[in-house]
């Protein structure tokens, strides 16, 4: 898969991709599943709903979601990732109301006021700023009135505070777009949309957010 955003590490292949929720295990010392459950349990997913998955990936966060989801309820995920698409097939194989779509969440999604949830969870920090607007407003357009959006990913925090054994390994790991996100007042890009009535939950001494937004 070649990159459109060269700077980005959310665009992910290859071998990365194939052993992508093992790396996620080894890089939060064993946290990274628990904290996907507790975001998952916070969106509060009534049986019937039906949630699109932005950057789904592997489709663990998926298999969780499908848990709180009866028969009458839907999930669809995207990514364009091949050995991301393989994954999620296998890994929801058992949820056949989990689908997942090879679509690019960067461009105009035709989904108009269908789903009650959309949930992206460490996507959106990878982007150039332009393109974060425009997964926003596909997020908006897709959602029911009154629908909820989900972000989980970095909260607003600064660098320079930051503990020099936490500041290390996150400049080594993170693309450049992740900097500025960290600076950016999230809930403006998303009040510019559309959105409101905003609720926050913080993990990891407030460095990862759970945001949620009303449509």
């Amino acid at each position: 898969m070649s990159s459109y955003y060269p700077d980005s590490k959310v665009e992910i292949s290859g071998l990365v991709a194939k052993h992508y929720d093992t790396i996620m295990n080894i890089i939060t010392f064993g946290k990274y599943l628990s904290l996907i459950q507790k975001a998952i349990f916070l969106m509060e997913i009534n049986p019937d709903d039906k949630i699109l998955d932005l950057g789904a990936g592997t489709g663990r966060n998926a298999c969780l979601m499908m848990k709180y989801l009866s028969g009458n309820g839907e999930l669809i995920g995207l990514d364009i990732s091949e050995e991301m698409l393989a994954q999620f097939r296998k890994n929801c194989a058992r949820f056949p109301k989990a689908k997942i779509m090879n679509k690019r969440i960067d461009q105009d999604l035709e989904f108009k006021e269908y789903f009650d949830q959309v949930f992206i969870s460490f996507v959106l920090h990878g982007f150039p700023q332009n393109v974060r607007e425009i997964i926003v407003r596909n997020a908006f357009k897709a959602l029911k009135a009154g629908g909820s959006f989900f972000i989980l990913d970095y909260g607003e925090f600064s660098m320079n505070k930051m503990p020099l054994y936490l500041r290390i390994p996150f400049r080594l790991i993170e693309c450049k777009y992740a900097f500025d996100f960290i600076e950016m007042d999230c809930r403006q890009l998303l009040s510019e949309a559309g959105f409101k009535s905003f609720e926050e939950h913080f993990f990891f001494k407030n460095y990862i957010r759970l945001l949620k937004a009303i449509r």
